[in-house]
């Protein structure tokens, strides 16, 4: 797979459909990041969001980048700046927790993929305004769940989610059988305790076991 930024909406949901997860990866330790993503790849999963929530996050991702197979992308993407500062850091694209017009643009001008971030049917509305058909549904499990994500499939029959917040690799499935839902994202595949411990063996693994939940294209 190939996240160019050319056609920001294909893009994106070529990331999305690439593996069933998309691990929610929070960086203490920058010589943590390249072992931390050859495992994540080795297991399956070569989407990789690296969020904005610590120090390290942007070495992280530069770190990440290098690493074959894998595509890395910003998380917890608040503004232009963030956008900007992770694309110069190596990111192929951007997930932010919520949506703003202002966001929208500056993705597409400097030619950055963005899933952005809704809750409620207005989100919805002001996303789609600004081109965007491919979303984070943020935080999946308080805003509502599977039961919000089937109430929303009637009225947006063209949009397509990738939840995320909560959602576990019991409960994942059960997400991902929804029809208007590409991917999930989580953390359980990369658990700190596992990161610090630089246990890549265990984290493969539980990186296998999240590839072989399937997805839909």
């Amino acid at each position: 797979m190939s996240v160019s930024g050319g056609d920001a909406t294909s893009d994106v949901r070529e990331m999305m459909t690439a593996a069933p997860v998309i691990p929610v990866i929070v960086v203490d330790d920058v010589d943590a990041a390249r072992p931390l993503a050859e495992a994540l790849v080795a297991g399956g999963l070569p989407v990789l969001e690296v969020t904005l929530r610590t120090p390290a996050a942007l070495e992280a991702m530069r770190a990440m980048a290098d690493v074959p197979g894998a595509i890395v992308g910003v998380g917890t993407a608040l503004d232009g700046d963030d956008l900007k500062r992770a694309r110069d850091a190596g990111a192929r694209f951007a997930v932010s927790p919520g949506y703003t017009d202002a966001l929208g643009r500056t993705a597409r001008e400097i030619g950055l993929p963005l899933l952005p971030g809704i809750a409620t049917s207005a989100d919805i509305m002001r996303a789609r305004d600004g081109g965007f058909t491919e979303l984070k549904f943020f935080p999946a499990v308080q805003a509502g769940g599977i039961a919000m994500l089937k109430a929303l499939g009637g009225p947006f029959v063209d949009t397509v989610f990738c939840p995320t917040g909560g959602i576990s690799a019991d409960t994942a499935p059960q997400f991902l059988a929804l029809p208007n839902v590409l991917c999930v994202g989580g953390s359980w595949v990369a658990p700190k305790k596992l990161v610090a411990a630089r246990d890549g063996a265990a984290i493969t693994a539980l990186a296998k076991e999240a590839a072989a939940l399937g997805g839909k294209v």
